[in-house]
C-alpha cells in the first residue's frame, strides 16, 4: 500500500468527529452529540435551581387605589409586584406567561454584581427564553436576536435590555388591553373595593 492511501480501518466516521466549527460556541445552533451532552448538562445542574423559584413575587395585599391605579398605566402595573402576580396570573390564561418570566429574569439579572453568576445567569435566560429549542421562547425579533447572540459571547447584565424591552413593548400593547377587561382584573377590582367598603 503507498502512503498515500488509506487504511480502511483508520478511517473514523463522519458522525463521530466532533471537532465540527459550531460546536465550539456554547449556543444551540447545532445538533451534533457534543450539543446533546451540553444539554443534558444543563438541564440536569438546573433543575434543583428552578425548585427553589417561587411561583409568585412576595407582596403585600394591593389597596383599592393601587388596584385601580393598574387600569391608568402599564408602568404601575408593571412596578408593583402584585400587579405582576396578577398580570401574570392572567398571562397563564393566554399561554404567554413565559413574557414576564422573561421580563422578571432580566431585570434579576441587571441586579447582579458577581461576573460568574452574571455569566451562568445569561446563560439560562438564553436557553430558557431565546433558544429556538426552548419551550418557552419568547417572540423576538431577527436583529434583537443578532444582538443578543453577539453579546452572550461576553454576557453582562445588560445583554438582554433590547429583548426586554421589545417583550414589555409586546405585554404593554397585546396583552394589558385584554387584562383590564378580563375577569382576573374585574374580579380583583370588585374584591378590594367590596373589602374596602365594608372595613
Amino acid at each position: 500500500m503507498s502512503r498515500h492511501e488509506t487504511s480502511p480501518t483508520t478511517v473514523q466516521p463522519a458522525s463521530n468527529h466532533r471537532p465540527n466549527a459550531c460546536c465550539f460556541c456554547w449556543c444551540c445552533c447545532c445538533s451534533c452529540s457534543w450539543n446533546e451532552d451540553r444539554e443534558r448538562a444543563w438541564r440536569a445542574s438546573r433543575e434543583t435551581k428552578l425548585e427553589n423559584i417561587p411561583n409568585c413575587e412576595a407582596c403585600t395585599k394591593p389597596t383599592p387605589e393601587e388596584v385601580r391605579g393598574w387600569a391608568q398605566s402599564f408602568d404601575k402595573l408593571m412596578k408593583s409586584p402584585a400587579g405582576r402576580n396578577v398580570f401574570r396570573e392572567f398571562l397563564r390564561t393566554e399561554y404567554s406567561e413565559e413574557n414576564m418570566l422573561f421580563w422578571l429574569a432580566c431585570e434579576e439579572l441587571k441586579n447582579e454584581c458577581n461576573k460568574h453568576t452574571i455569566d451562568e445567569k445569561a446563560r439560562m435566560i438564553y436557553e430558557d427564553y431565546i433558544s429556538i429549542l426552548s419551550p418557552k421562547e419568547v417572540s423576538l425579533d431577527s436583529r434583537v436576536r443578532e444582538v443578543i447572540n453577539r453579546k452572550m459571547q461576553e454576557p453582562s447584565s445588560h445583554t438582554f435590555d433590547d429583548a426586554q424591552l421589545q417583550i414589555y413593548t409586546l405585554m404593554h400593547r397585546d396583552s394589558y388591553p385584554r387584562f383590564l377587561n378580563s375577569a382576573i382584573y374585574k374580579s380583583l377590582l370588585q374584591s378590594v373595593s367590596r373589602s374596602s367598603s365594608e372595613s
